[in-house]
């Protein structure tokens, strides 16, 4: 059937279709094979197999899994806050590079594409994006903590400290960039290009949902069984909101918005509740 008939639950997906988009012109399924490929090695991918090898070093670790710690954003120069705010920025900003990678591939597709806007993140419709991203984030922010805390009363899930940098002045600024840089990275490279590209080689949209999913389930494995399973649960919803929607937009503000809650949140609560867990 061609990408024109196809419906999804009545209705048109335009976003479906995009993803169905023939290859460029002058570039083979080859070779949007190995560029994918390559993106994922740069990026995503390499951070699944880094999670996988953390995850086995937990459970070969004496103790169990909710006695050992997962830090998100620690510090690289502890007692050197100067040289620590360095590198801070300096992560933050190369973590970005593969989503300039993408915009560059994406301007190959043709003068009618124009990098990032083909998969809907621009500036066109900041309100609706960010409306509609802070409806998902309350939905999911809300299930997501206490699925983590079962996870973890069950023994599936490492303590997760979202941050443990020093009480100093960019602590907070650090953390909200350290959010809005992992929201870019993961939902314009495994939700808006990785999507696009598999369309485009001929994956079903079920074969490219699941792989978009467990990606996003297992560079979380360094956190337990519960984050590889509750992300790969919000990326299945990510990936039919991005069609429904055919747009990236809302789940980077989503995205971000959780993080950022759960960094600051973390950062202000950590010791002075007696629910949220700490090492």
């Amino acid at each position: 059937m061609s990408p024109r008939g196809e419906v999804e639950t009545g209705v048109v997906s335009e976003q479906r279709l995009r993803d169905l988009a023939p290859p460029p012109d002058g570039l083979p399924r080859g070779v949007l094979r190995s560029e994918t490929l390559i993106v994922l090695a740069l990026s995503l991918g390499a951070s699944g197999v880094s999670a996988l090898i953390s995850f086995i070093g937990s459970l070969t670790r004496p103790g169990s899994l909710k006695q050992q710690a997962a830090t998100l954003n620690g510090s690289y120069a502890p007692g050197r806050p100067w040289l620590d705010l360095s590198w801070q920025l300096f992560g933050i900003a190369t973590a970005l590079v593969p989503v300039v990678l993408v915009a560059h591939l994406l301007t190959r597709e043709g003068p009618g594409v124009r990098g990032l806007r083909a998969i809907g993140f621009d500036r066109t419709r900041p309100w609706s994006d960010l409306g509609r991203g802070t409806l998902v984030a309350a939905g999911i922010g809300s299930a997501g903590l206490a699925f983590y805390l079962a996870a973890r009363a069950s023994g599936f899930n490492l303590t997760v400290v979202p941050e443990s940098l020093p009480e100093v002045w960019w602590k907070y600024p650090v953390l909200i960039l350290s959010a809005l840089q992992n929201a870019v990275l993961e939902e314009v490279v495994v939700v808006g290009y990785l999507l696009r590209r598999l369309g485009q080689l001929g994956w079903s949209p079920m074969a490219a949902l699941a792989a978009s999913s467990v990606l996003r389930g297992s560079y979380h494995l360094y956190q337990g069984i519960g984050g590889f399973l509750g992300n790969l649960v919000m990326g299945v919803v990510f990936v039919l909101l991005y069609r429904r929607w055919g747009r990236v937009g809302p789940l980077v503000a989503a995205h971000a918005l959780l993080d950022i809650v759960a960094f600051v949140g973390y950062g202000l609560l950590a010791g002075k509740v007696g629910w949220l867990p700490t090492v």
